[in-house]
């Protein structure tokens, strides 16, 4: 076993480096350009709070692979499970010949999300392709089609999830035509929204929106983040997604609760929707769940997950045992190493240090989230307007010295937050001065 990786940032070259430059040539001959990404460099080792590239810099790492690598990169017992799965077998498809591998992550998982009620799960790869099922699910459920997501929604990149997705550019455009009866309702967006739209305000609109022009006898399934990802980190107002839950049991509605990014103790919960003490009919997993390892899940109420007939749900690499076995590992990490825990302390640390710029500096027009899952969206001086100008530069500019930071928003104006779980503080702080220092290189 290698040597643990040093925890501290650190420049060895220019950014990109000589041999992320020559693999970067490489890239543009042999990959589909529509594949982008976020950074010039590549990644040769990563844990605790360390990307390591290429040419030998060290990364902090703010974004944990778009929150797949919550409890760590290469976290000891993932990677222990993983090694001892792939001396025993590494495929059989479970639904030729099972093991015991998925039943036991399905176990899990229909004990730790929220409500005690009967469960089933069921696994899949992706994200995106868990949220088709959990649709599908609903269909059969309630014998109804339309399906309602809503505002700065993203869901995914196949048919039907990019018809759920509310942003265009880079994810829709050019694509369709798009999966029907997806309609789109409005958001609670507390730091948009006039200051007497309260969250049961809010439901209340989105409510008669749908009522007006979906129909509750129409409609088998409202989907919502509980705390929007690519949308821009936005936390709805308190009493919004209750209002729906509660409206969605007294019409037939299966509420389902896109848990990919915000789940598995990245909020400072095991799952978001315990914020809001809101339990979903199904809720749909994926990103933290393996350690980062392709593998994804609906859960929900026995009923709903059972009206689909034998064999309608599936796919030959759904729950696969290497996956299963390092999301049994990510589990047990963060129960035994206190995660959920650490997700608060986390977020402790950054809104006060991101607070304390936002009263020095009025483009930060808002700090949000919660957890390791924290944003703050920019605007241009005194006013709201979205800059995604000023995003971009000072994401760049961490870049450059260091420091891995994501944006997103449906304007392009938010900097997003993930560090791993396993960050230090010193690293953490670390990271937050480079940010700290790009936003005034930008004044």
């Amino acid at each position: 076993m290698s040597a643990p990786l040093e925890q501290r940032r650190h420049l060895a070259t220019a950014i990109p480096g000589p041999r992320s430059v020559e693999l970067m040539g490489r890239k543009r001959a042999a990959v589909a350009q529509g594949v982008g990404t976020t950074m010039p460099v590549f990644a040769l080792e990563a844990g605790g709070g360390i990307v390591r590239d290429v040419d030998g810099n060290s990364f902090i790492d703010l974004g944990s692979g778009i929150a797949v690598t919550t409890i760590g990169n290469s976290a000891p017992r993932v990677v222990e499970a993983v090694r001892r799965q792939v001396e025993e077998f590494t495929h059989t498809c479970f639904m030729v010949t099972p093991y015991e591998g998925y039943v036991a992550v399905a176990e899990s998982l229909n004990e730790l999300t929220p409500g005690d009620h009967d469960k089933r799960t069921a696994l899949f790869n992706s994200g995106a392709e868990a949220v088709e099922n959990a649709v599908k699910i609903a269909r059969a459920h309630t014998k109804k089609q339309a399906v309602v997501a809503f505002d700065h929604a993203y869901h995914g990149r196949t048919n039907l999830t990019m018809a759920m997705t509310a942003k265009s550019m880079p994810y829709k455009s050019g694509f369709g035509p798009f999966s029907p009866e997806v309609y789109r309702a409005p958001l609670s967006y507390p730091y948009r929204d006039a200051k007497s739209v309260d969250g049961q305000v809010a439901a209340q609109r989105a409510i008669t929106y749908i009522e007006k022009q979906v129909g509750a006898d129409n409609l088998a399934a409202v989907v919502i983040e509980p705390i929007q990802g690519e949308g821009g980190f936005i936390v709805p107002a308190e009493g919004f997604l209750s209002g729906l839950a509660t409206w969605c049991t007294a019409n037939n509605v299966v509420f389902i609760a896109d848990e990919v990014q915000s789940g598995f103790a990245r909020t400072g919960e095991m799952f978001a929707c315990e914020h809001d003490h809101v339990v979903p009919d199904l809720i749909v997993t994926a990103k933290g769940i393996a350690g980062g390892l392709p593998l994804s899940a609906v859960t929900g109420r026995a009923e709903m997950m059972d009206a689909a007939h034998v064999s309608g749900l599936g796919g030959t690499y759904g729950g696969n045992p290497i996956a299963c076995a390092a999301a049994l590992a990510t589990i047990e990490t963060i129960q035994a190493d206190g995660l959920v825990e650490r997700a608060r302390q986390i977020e402790r640390l950054m809104l006060d240090r991101l607070s304390r710029l936002q009263a020095d500096d009025d483009r930060l027009g808002d700090v949000r989230g919660r957890g390791a899952m924290i944003a703050v969206e920019l605007v241009k001086s005194g006013t709201d307007e979205p800059d995604p100008q000023l995003a971009s530069a000072i994401a760049v500019a961490a870049h450059q010295a260091g420091v891995i930071v994501l944006t997103c928003g449906t304007y392009g104006n938010v900097l997003r937050f993930l560090p791993p779980l396993s960050i230090s503080d010193d690293l953490l702080i670390d990271g937050l001065d480079v940010v700290a220092e790009a936003m005034g290189a930008t004044q």
